[in-house]
């Protein structure tokens, strides 16, 4: 579009989508702070942009989202007058399929991920809650361009090579568990670019070029759970679709469908209430024959999806289910994907907070935190976070206190983005209540904590 035109493009979509100026600016102002922008648009700024005026170039992907969730398809830059789209570096905008399901680019995604000076553009790609997700029996190219790539190897794999993947996966679980995300996740990464894509390039047996798929599969998308926890929701989305194109290409619906279900509890996150349940759908319709302890996982989250779109009959079926199915496991926890009773209470909890019962989702949570291994101090650090807002929320200060005091004692130990977001909620809303003395001593507590993370 030339420079001072009226944009014709985004005046067609804004028309599309039935909106006032303020609605658009209040739209890009919101998913503007899902990627860390604080923006203070108005309708002003929406008539100047209608005008010809450019936006700055980090704005312009938040635009075409807000519209595309209101429209519901696909937008490009082009369409709406904002410029040639950028070179699909995963760190703008959505990367094409073609770029997800090929070894280099799950390189390039790795490479940016391991590099700081790189990651603090990466961690701020934009999440597109527009993307459209195949079915698992869906036809796609993915194993044929994972071959093409992998034409003329030397190298060979074994299932040695495959429990390598495995096991390395698991420590990272447990160090994600222990120390939080932001050290973990850079790990795996790593691990990744240097060990992994090399795997995936080599010959072999085709059941264990399968397995190697399978495993890799299972670590990339422990990656991007990784990068959802660290609030950096456009990488991990875009770890979670090459993990769904490595699963694809290994024929292993478990990890599939794990996949999506980790989408879904991105979207329910994010708020998108409708995609949330969507993508919970697609996770169970993924994995008809799934043992027990799957299918609780699944039902857990379809009951979450169903309750934030406000089906309150259906939330509580599928939490039933979950329960039943649950009941019939055995004693297993798998380090990565698992599902146990804290799981189950920590879902009954959601439901009930999403469908408007705070006391029943503080009793439910506190159930979760009894069974909660102490080991896991990253989830112990979220679920008590949690608990502390419910409390506070319904005007127990004193046992939101006694609870953040218990979230002190894990944060102390984690690095996570999650966990300081939690950090910074508690003190945000302790602040007006300092004659109190109980959150006097909560406070001072946490300004000692704050110097000590900001000294480390």
């Amino acid at each position: 579009m030339p420079k001072g035109q009226p944009n014709e493009g985004l005046a067609r979509l804004l028309d599309e989508a039935d909106w006032t100026y303020r609605q658009l600016s209040a739209a890009v102002n919101r998913i503007g702070a899902e990627r860390g922008l604080l923006l203070t648009y108005d309708e002003s700024s929406v008539k100047h942009w209608l005008n010809g005026a450019m936006p700055r170039r980090n704005v312009r992907p938040v635009i075409v989202e807000a519209l595309a969730r209101r429209i519901g398809r696909p937008i490009t830059l082009e369409e709406a007058g904002l410029g040639a789209s950028p070179a699909m570096t995963g760190l703008e905008v959505a990367a094409p399929e073609h770029d997800l399901n090929t070894i280099e680019g799950l390189l390039d995604t790795g490479r940016a991920d391991m590099d700081p000076s790189r990651r603090a553009v990466l961690t701020t790609a934009l999440y597109s809650a527009t993307l459209a997700v195949p079915g698992f029996g869906e036809a796609d190219e993915t194993l044929d361009r994972l071959e093409h790539q992998a034409a003329g190897r030397t190298v060979r794999i074994g299932p040695g090579d495959v429990a390598v993947v495995r096991s390395m996966t698991d420590k990272i679980a447990d160090i994600l568990d222990e120390l939080g995300g932001a050290h973990a996740r850079p790990m795996a990464a790593a691990f990744i670019v240097n060990s992994v894509a090399s795997y995936l390039r080599a010959d072999g047996p085709e059941a264990v070029k399968n397995d190697m798929r399978a495993a890799a599969s299972d670590l990339v998308y422990l990656t991007g759970w990784m990068a959802m926890y660290e609030r950096a929701h456009g990488l991990g989305q875009r770890y979670y679709r090459q993990a769904l194109g490595l699963a694809k290409a290994a024929n292993d619906q478990v990890t599939y469908c794990r996949t999506l279900r980790g989408m879904a509890l991105q979207a329910a996150n994010l708020r998108h209430a409708n995609k949330a349940l969507e993508l919970a759908d697609s996770a169970a319709e993924a994995a008809p024959s799934a043992g027990p302890r799957l299918l609780a996982f699944l039902r857990g989250q379809q009951a979450h999806g169903a309750a934030l779109v406000g089906d309150q009959q259906l939330a509580f079926s599928r939490l039933t289910e979950t329960e039943a199915a649950l009941s019939r496991a055995d004693n297993r926890r798998d380090a990565i994907g698992g599902y146990d009773q804290a799981a189950y209470f920590f879902h009954q909890s959601a439901v009930l907070y999403a469908l408007g019962d705070v006391p029943g989702s503080i009793t439910a949570m506190k159930a979760s935190n009894r069974v909660r291994p102490p080991m896991e101090k990253q989830g112990n650090a979220h679920a008590n976070g949690l608990l502390a807002q419910r409390q506070f929320e319904v005007g127990h200060i004193e046992a939101a206190c006694a609870t953040w005091n218990v979230f002190l004692d894990d944060y102390a130990a984690l690095s996570s983005s999650r966990a300081d977001e939690h950090f910074e909620i508690m003190r945000r809303r302790i602040r007006p209540y300092l004659k109190n003395a109980r959150v006097r001593e909560l406070n001072e507590r946490a300004r000692e904590m704050a110097r000590q993370k900001a000294a480390a």
